[in-house]
């Protein structure tokens, strides 16, 4: 048998699309976005400026009122400025309004904090480094009565503490807004996720071999890791304390030891009394410094933030 024999001509001439025996013809590959160059999105900008915009506005609004008097509120449009620019006389009838007693509402937030903020990170660094690194009967159960307790919302916990700290006579004092703000599940289940990633068990356990004791390990070998994961879990038990309303309205009656949330709501409340003295100027002023540690506390903190929430999301 021979074989058909190909001319040049046959070899360069193209065949059609149709015909049999063709090679289909390839499509051309697609456009790769290198890391220089992201593929760009318009829904994806839109939806991100609506956001922006979204928790921008509010803040801007506060700044501007802010800068307005009692009778300025009223009379201007809010995103805007009045003729007067009270700003700095806002601040100052602030701190000195009704014997001072922002001052005291600024300092009774900041033991809070300290205290509750501070005192739940402690606890959730304890208990998620124990949890991840040591094996004991009953972790199982443990993490069900973790998980459990990040669903149970903290309003719904209220009322039964109030009644249990009543019977303690723990009831408007301090201890009956900082001790239950030492508790943070979610803060122990995001340190606990965060410790079984960052520390690893081979330097763990050549600490040990060098002699090195559990506290030491602790502290020389695993806390250092663990920085990221603590910056963030004290980021979010701050603002969960600093923005706390309901639970010191439960338990508090003294306005002595009311913190900032409380305090601005009672002068917003004025208004609606019998006689009482309308002050929304000084509520717009004292919210705006309200929120100005928090602020700074995210932008200080800002690498460490998202270095934490980002930890174990590759896998080397």
């Amino acid at each position: 048998m021979t074989s058909p024999v190909v001319t040049a001509s046959d070899r360069s001439a193209p065949a059609s699309p149709g015909a049999p025996g063709s090679v289909p013809r390839l499509r051309a590959p697609r456009r790769r976005h290198s890391a220089d160059k992201p593929r760009r999105s318009v829904l994806l900008t839109v939806l991100t400026s609506l956001v922006l915009l979204y928790s921008l506005v509010p803040l801007i609004w506060l700044a501007i009122s802010a800068t307005k008097t009692q009778e300025g509120l009223s009379r201007s449009f809010g995103l805007w400025f009045d003729g007067d620019f009270a700003l700095w006389d806002n601040i100052t009838e602030t701190f000195t309004y009704n014997d001072g007693v922002f001052t005291r509402w600024l300092l009774n937030t900041l033991l809070y904090v300290g205290l509750g903020a501070g005192g739940a990170t402690f606890l959730a660094v304890l208990g998620g480094y124990a949890l991840a690194k040591f094996d004991f009967p009953g972790r199982r159960a443990v993490f069900a009565v973790v998980i459990g307790a990040v669903a149970v919302p903290g309003t719904a916990l209220a009322v039964p503490t109030f009644l249990m700290f009543s019977k303690m006579g723990l009831t408007n004092t301090p201890w009956a807004v900082i001790i239950p703000s030492l508790i943070s599940p979610f803060g122990l289940y995001l340190m606990w996720v965060f410790a079984t990633e960052a520390i690893p068990a081979e330097l763990m356990e050549a600490a040990r071999i060098d002699g090195a004791g559990e506290v030491r390990t602790f502290f020389q070998v695993a806390l250092p890791l663990l920085a990221p994961g603590i910056v963030t879990v004290l980021l979010f038990t701050m603002v969960a304390t600093w923005n706390n309303y309901f639970l010191p309205l439960v338990m508090l009656k003294d306005p002595d030891w009311y913190p900032l949330t409380l305090g601005l709501n009672s002068w917003n409340a004025q208004a609606a009394t019998a006689g009482g003295e309308a002050v929304f100027n000084l509520v717009v002023t004292g919210s705006l410094i309200t929120i100005l540690p928090l602020i700074a506390a995210f932008l200080l903190l800002q690498k460490y933030w998202q270095s934490g929430l980002a930890a174990g999301s590759v896998k080397e």
